[in-house]
């Protein structure tokens, strides 16, 4: 065995059933690392930057109204930022890895968060603009389609980028899977999680490439793309259950373990 993947087996408790389980999955990181608290770190630093009144608190009524107009688009950040959140927080709660490929990725993740926020950020607020016919959110300033193409593409370039690098975080989990010593169903909640975030990857490309070359007044298509993935995870996830259910029935003292979980 690599001697690497002999400190990870050797990491793990002896008794694996004896771990807390989430939908059934043994989590063997339990304990916060000093990544995950600096990936968590920079999450909260970049809703920071989200702030619904911009530069500073409003101190009067007008201001304090014009700032709850950012609001819906505050929260459609903030959604944006949880979704990818979560994936990191459920690969570290499952795997618990601290090795050099994840630091890597992890790294890589936290500089492209620190960029992607103000994109992010921009196309919401003109997006909340337009759908309110003026009411909520914020106009963007575009002087050319050549500007709005950057702005789609650089928001493609952000959201794949994000999807792409938790996707490798359970890619690197699934080339670890001795070691880690999965099970069953294990495997199959790993498999099932480099696919699912596969789908918002793909989805992520597709809108790069409509926004560098869609005819001009069809540029907006590349930001409506994204609604694909919520019809797109749904197959992803019957695909999971339907694997789940070809196992064969777990022992008493497994269910015993989960139903204390």
């Amino acid at each position: 065995m690599h001697e690497r993947h002999e400190e990870i087996t050797s990491a793990l408790p002896r008794d694996l059933d004896s771990l807390p389980r989430l939908r059934g999955f043994r989590l063997r990181g339990l304990e916060m690392t000093r990544l995950e608290t600096f990936v968590d770190a920079t999450f909260a630093f970049a809703i920071t930057t989200l702030v619904i009144a911009g530069e500073r608190a409003p101190d009067n009524i007008d201001a304090l109204l014009a700032a709850f107009e950012n609001v819906p688009a505050f929260g459609a950040s903030i959604a944006v930022l949880a979704i990818f959140w979560r994936g990191h927080w459920l690969w570290s709660r499952r795997f618990g890895l601290e090795d050099s490929a994840s630091i890597a990725i992890s790294w890589a993740m936290i500089f492209t968060m620190l960029i992607y926020v103000y994109p992010l950020k921009l196309v919401f607020g003109s997006m909340f603009y337009a759908l309110s016919n003026r009411q909520i959110g914020q106009p963007l300033l575009i002087h050319s389609y050549l500007q709005a193409r950057q702005l789609f593409a650089a928001f493609a370039l952000g959201f794949t980028a994000i999807a792409v690098q938790i996707l490798l975080l359970n890619l690197r989990a699934w080339h670890l899977r001795d070691p880690l010593r999965l099970d069953a169903r294990e495997k199959i909640l790993t498999r099932s999680e480099v696919t699912g975030w596969a789908v918002p990857a793909s989805v992520g490309v597709i809108s790069l490439v409509l926004a560098l070359t869609l005819p001009s007044p069809r540029i907006t298509w590349s930001g409506w793309i994204y609604g694909s993935i919520w019809m797109l995870l749904p197959i992803n996830r019957w695909q999971q259950r339907r694997a789940l259910r070809q196992l064969p029935p777990a022992s008493p003292s497994s269910q015993a373990v989960a139903t204390r979980a």
